[in-house]
């Protein structure tokens, strides 16, 4: 990989097969030649956590093997970074979409449906919360429609964020839709539970998670987020 560097874990997620994730090597990596990432609002501290392996990820690929697989309901995962639960959901049979707004996401998404024996999974350009480039200037088309399901983590992660991904996750939902929202207690569920209740969705759950993960590296971490459940009815 130019200009930064990868390394490949076997990632558990109880219910389906280990995934072979290629993801970053650490913290430490920066490739931003053309300034694509900086010109959408993604600083350089910021560039590598799409390419990590986090616990609520695992927490929400995890959440997403025990659903039951609905042959006609349209899910898309919303800042997927390595969208672990894009591919669990897609290896189990799910029609997913996966959108990111990290211009090297497509690409290890891609990557990584390779390496484990998969079909392509259909990734698209989704940001909310600031100006978007023109399509032209995408590596991948843009998110559009609307979807029976959209899932996330660690999506609150500034307190700025609670209104523009409320109004992200309506403009994408179907008039009947439920979202999942894993939160590792960043602190800004309350502002985002008042901005999707004026959008129609009902907090129907709010549930502590397990409390530890095992990460890819084998080592067990605590965990003390949450997952959210909201439901909008047609």
């Amino acid at each position: 990989m130019p200009g930064y560097l990868t390394k490949l874990e076997s990632v558990a997620i109880t219910g389906v097969e280990n995934l072979d994730i290629r993801s970053l090597l650490d913290r430490q990596q920066y490739h931003d030649p053309a300034d694509l990432a900086a010109r959408l609002g993604i600083s350089s501290a910021a560039w590598p956590l799409f390419g990590l392996v986090w616990p609520s990820g695992l927490q929400l690929a995890a959440q997403l093997a025990l659903r039951p697989v609905r042959p006609d309901e349209k899910i898309l995962e919303i800042g997927c970074g390595l969208a672990l639960a894009s591919l669990v959901g897609h290896r189990r049979g799910a029609r997913m979409t996966a959108s990111d707004c990290h211009p090297l996401a497509g690409s290890f998404l891609e990557h990584n449906t390779g390496l484990n024996g998969l079909a392509d999974i259909t990734y698209l350009h989704g940001q909310w919360g600031a100006p978007l480039l023109r399509p032209d200037d995408l590596p991948f088309g843009q998110l559009t429609g609307r979807f029976d399901l959209i899932v996330g983590s660690d999506v609150l992660y500034e307190r700025s964020t609670p209104a523009p991904l409320a109004e992200f996750i309506d403009h994408h939902a179907l008039p009947e839709a439920e979202v999942w929202i894993v939160d590792p207690n960043r602190g800004n569920r309350p502002a985002f539970n008042r901005h999707m209740a004026e959008r129609g969705f009902s907090l129907m759950r709010d549930k502590r998670l397990p409390g530890q993960v095992r990460l890819a590296c084998g080592t067990l971490e605590n965990y003390k987020g949450r997952i959210l459940v909201y439901r909008r009815e047609a």
